[in-house]
């Protein structure tokens, strides 16, 4: 695809700085980048290496300038990557048809403009809508509902009654619907809870690969609109997301936990059952939550507290040593200050004895005194 410096900007809502018909033919990191590439800088360090690159163009938020390069200026030059990536190297249309080796029950309901990979199998009552792809190796179980728009990679599985909204990706590998955890003793033994419910999954959700997403025992577990969820996370059973969720990878959520909106859960974050997370909620990597947070809290930590309150924590753990070795030094000077017990028994017993010896001058001083009376 070839573009002018000036179609990226009005692309963008950006400024050009320089040439605004230089063009631009491809877009790669500054260490890669060839003539005619489109790169970015989001801070001096960067800048400084696309500036040295042989690119012909770079993106900037700051007030870089250069006598070298082109430039285009705008808000966010993360956002406008995100952005101007898919320009030079769109996404081929989706493809149509059903493979022959494609399993389709009659009662099923696939929109011809769908596609359906090799060794796809659908069930009785689901239906998929227009553009949807199931590219290949797929297992879709009964009365699910498949939206319009939607990527369904290699080897994922949906369980009965699973519900997607539009424009959801699901990567490889990926387990939605399976049964929950769930048990309750009876006589030493473990009975297993029936688990009834399904999986609901809104618009503009992405799953990444080898994802499990547990149904409800009762009721949906509920993934929200525009949620994005990594590889390797365990949703359990009745556990629901608000809308904008990030959930990064080997992250697990009990069951029955509810996420608010616009929640970030990092990499290796555990959550125990049945908590209430706020709006807006950040949780640092492998931290383990075990109580509700309010809105627009931070918390890190196992067990994960307040940010403000952890890192006093840190600090004070992080003078520890010096506190240990400034008490070893005090113990050693009050030993040497200190009498053992035996010279503390000698002590008392050298007490003991003065005060008798003056005990005894003090009578003999008595006895005296009144011999000396009865003789006068």
């Amino acid at each position: 695809m070839l573009f002018t410096a000036g179609d990226i900007a009005e692309r963008l809502g950006g400024t050009v700085l320089g040439d605004r018909t230089m063009p631009l033919t491809g877009f790669q990191a500054a260490d890669r980048a060839g003539v005619g590439d489109l790169t970015f800088a989001e801070n001096r360090t960067f800048f400084e290496r696309a500036e040295r690159s042989a690119a012909s163009a770079i993106i900037i938020d700051k007030s870089f300038t250069s006598e070298r390069k082109v430039l285009i200026r705008v808000s966010s030059a993360r956002l406008a990557f995100a952005k101007v990536v898919p320009l030079f190297y769109p996404e081929p249309g989706p493809p149509t048809g059903i493979h022959p080796s494609a399993i389709i029950s009659d009662k099923a309901e696939v929109h011809p403009e769908a596609c359906i990979g090799a060794h796809v199998i659908i069930g009785e009552g689901t239906t998929i809508g227009a553009r949807t792809v199931l590219h290949g190796n797929n297992y879709v179980d009964e009365h699910c509902v498949i939206g319009e728009d939607c990527a369904i990679f290699h080897n994922v599985s949906l369980y009965p009654r699973t519900e997607l909204g539009n424009r959801v990706r699901i990567h490889a590998g990926t387990i939605v619907g399976s049964d929950g955890f769930g048990y309750v003793q009876e006589d030493g033994k473990h009975l297993k809870v029936p688990q009834i419910g399904n999986v609901v999954i809104d618009d503009d959700v992405e799953i990444g690969a080898n994802v499990t997403i547990d149904r409800g025992a009762l009721g949906p577990t509920h993934i929200g609109a525009g949620t994005k969820v990594d590889n390797l996370v365990q949703i359990a059973h009745n556990v629901s997301t608000g809308e904008n969720c990030l959930i990064v990878a080997q992250a697990g959520v009990a069951g029955s936990t509810k996420l608010g909106k616009s929640v970030t859960l990092a990499g290796q974050v555990g959550l125990a059952g049945h908590l209430r997370i706020g709006h807006n909620v950040t949780i640092a990597a492998q931290s383990g939550v075990m109580r509700d947070i309010n809105d627009g809290e931070k918390w890190f930590g196992t067990p994960a507290q307040p940010d403000k309150k952890m890192k006093r924590q840190l600090l004070a753990l992080k003078k520890l040593p010096d506190l240990l070795r400034r008490y070893n030094r005090f113990e050693k000077f009050a030993k040497s200050r200190l009498l053992t017990p035996e010279e503390i028994a000698e002590d008392k017993a050298k007490a003991a004895s003065l005060k008798a010896d003056n005990t005894k001058a003090k009578m003999a001083a008595i006895d005296s005194g009144e011999n000396k009376g009865g003789n006068n």
